[in-house]
């Protein structure tokens, strides 16, 4: 290496011992920089150097390394702090060289602890991720694409940290794609991507792969090193172990071809910033949800006092229905009893009448839950956890806690999809709504906890409103819809959640805003109609009736059946018996999180 002809030589290359200790020999500064090689951040530093190579132009006394007592350490990629350290300590050198100072005596700074094992805990426990964003286009939604790109995504070892389908304002398109603004169909795209839905998506690198980049490197590092290549000759082995793991969401986007249907931002300042604008609790509250349930002596007999407790804990009750368990279900509900004697007795007690299952979230939620209600059995709460709601609402029936909830994270959202299955209905913006109006009743749409799985603008014609409002096609009034929704492009969605026919036409509220204003003060039509005809949304009646206007709306994607509505007050409902049969997990898992950490992540 150090016979060939370079421009400039950045950094020397340490991996021997022997180069290591014919460095310690160098005379002046000499900047050793140690650094994860997927850490963007990190290799960014080396531009750094390089200016601060040419610009200080001093070969003699400043020197860079890969990799000596150490008298200065800076942490994370603060460039303005590394210039002016070196700045400061080159100047030191050159006054030490002409004799106009003594070379201070250094103390001693350690990078880790001696214990390399924990060190490199500790630095796993300390690094956060990096994350970049991902924008499914609308031409992916409306196709059907979006849950192959999903699964592409996290097949080739990325973690979907959260997601959102929303449509994007055209604030938000032009930021988000403004180094493709001066291109001239900019605008027609702009209109595009603002007419539709897109998912917008926050990736990192899944905790495995992160972990196998972390194991490769240590081993390349501590294993006697190869020969190079020729042509690879200023390269590291940590680089090469990059090469070989570290590919970013876009390359692999690219090589897929899906890079046409989703669009990835991954500089760091960028990707924070639409973090905060699109997910705004992402980086400092982590919302749980868990299924939590009453048994049925519970239910009958301290509903309302439990209620006011969940409340006053921080939980908001996101939904909730009472329900007969079959013997199966309580079953499985009850397997940590199998072994017990009164394990049919607690069958008999759960299968006797209606328990109330509900999806209560908050900060912490699970572990929380956990707290509060304490251990499976009254005789072991009573020892370990006196003051928890099993020992406050044991039941002479039973000697188990009277409380059911989910054990992870994992077993919640299977337990609350079994218990609190998705149902479509469909939903219509009307031509007369304003942007403004839109954008609040997507903002109504969320906040009710509806997730917009399709959408399309069209202008509704005769032929395709025909398909919607099919019932009252025959009437008289048919013609004023027909000119009201010839005045300009409707918004046609989907909407899913559990019991979305209901929720969705409460939201709505009455068909005369007069009335609803009224009736229901804080619905859309209250807010935003003007008179029965303009009422600016319209909606599924029944199940049935949305099914089938799903389908004639959208016939080239077909959505999933959704489940016939169960009426809360009427738990056992023989037009919808739960027919899947019960299967759970409850077993434990582990992560370990490895990544980079700077103030700025």
């Amino acid at each position: 290496m150090a016979g060939k002809k370079r421009e400039i030589q950045l950094q020397a290359v340490i991996n021997t011992q022997s180069l290591w200790e014919e460095m310690l020999q160098n005379k002046g500064l000499t900047v050793i920089d140690v650094y994860q090689a997927w850490c963007g951040p990190c290799k960014a530093m080396q531009t750094l150097f390089r200016k601060l190579k040419n610009e200080l132009n001093e070969d003699e006394i400043l020197h860079f390394v890969v990799n000596g007592k150490i008298i200065a350490k800076i942490e994370g990629a603060n460039a303005p702090l590394v210039n002016q350290t070196i700045i400061n300590l080159v100047n030191e050198e050159r006054k030490i060289a002409a004799g106009e100072m003594v070379r201070p005596q250094y103390h001693e700074i350690a990078l880790v602890d001696s214990n390399a094992d924990n060190a490199r805990e500790t630095s796993k426990e300390s690094i956060d991720r990096i994350f970049s964003i991902a924008i499914i286009k609308p031409e992916a939604m409306n196709t059907g694409k979006t849950v192959e790109i999903k699964e592409n995504i996290v097949n080739a070892g990325f973690v979907i940290e959260a997601e959102d389908n929303r449509v994007l304002t055209e604030n938000q398109v032009r930021d988000f794609y403004s180094q493709i603004a001066e291109q001239p169909d900019f605008e027609e795209f702009v209109s595009l991507m603002t007419n539709s839905l897109s998912c917008i998506l926050v990736v990192s690198r899944s905790n495995e792969q992160e972990l196998l980049l972390e194991e490769e490197t240590i081993f390349e590092s501590e294993t006697e090193p190869q020969e190079p290549p020729e042509d690879q000759s200023g390269m590291d082995t940590t680089t090469l172990v990059k090469k070989k793991w570290d590919s970013t969401l876009e390359e692999y986007l690219d090589k897929e071809n899906i890079h046409q249907f989703c669009d990835v931002e991954e500089d760091v300042d960028n990707v924070n910033k639409f973090i905060d604008i699109f997910f705004p609790d992402f980086k400092n509250i982590k919302l749980e949800k868990i299924l939590a349930l009453l048994r049925p002596d519970l239910f009958q007999e301290k509903k309302e006092d439990v209620l006011s407790i969940f409340q006053n804990e921080g939980f908001q009750i996101l939904m909730q229905r009472q329900l007969v368990l079959s013997e199966e279900e309580a079953q499985t509900l009850c397997k940590e009893y199998e072994n017990e004697d009164y394990f049919e007795n607690v069958i008999e007690n759960m299968t006797s009448g209606p328990s109330l299952a509900l999806v209560l979230v908050r900060e912490n939620g699970l572990q929380h839950w956990k707290d509060l209600i304490g251990p499976s059995t009254v005789e072991e709460a009573k020892q370990s956890h006196p003051d928890s709601l099993c020992v406050q609402f044991a039941m002479e029936s039973l000697p188990i806690n009277q409380f059911y909830g989910s054990d992870s994270l994992e077993a919640a959202e299977r337990e609350i999809q079994y218990f609190f299955p998705p149902q479509n209905t469909l939903a219509l913006i009307k031509p007369h709504a304003t942007h403004e109006q839109r954008e609040a009743i997507f903002n109504r749409i969320k906040e009710a906890g509806f997730e917009i799985t399709q959408m399309t603008e069209i202008l509704l014609l005769k032929e395709h409103a025909d398909k919607i409002y099919y019932k009252i096609a025959h009437k008289d009034f048919y013609n004023g819809v027909l000119e009201m929704l010839s005045e300009g492009p409707s918004l046609v969605m989907v909407l899913s959640k559990w019991n979305a026919v209901t929720d969705w036409r409460r939201l709505m509220g009455p068909t005369d805003p007069t009335e609803a204003k009224l009736l229901s003060p804080d619905s859309i039509r209250a807010q935003f109609g003007t008179s029965p005809l303009r009422n600016v949304v319209h909606g599924s009646s029944n199940a049935t009736e949305a099914i089938e206007a799903i389908h004639n709306v959208f016939q080239g994607i077909v959505p999933e059946t959704p489940e016939n509505p169960v009426n809360p007050e009427n738990p056992v409902n023989p037009e919808n018996p739960r027919k899947t049969k019960v299967q759970y997990l409850f077993n434990n898992c582990y992560f370990l999180f490895f990544g980079c950490y700077s103030d700025w992540v």
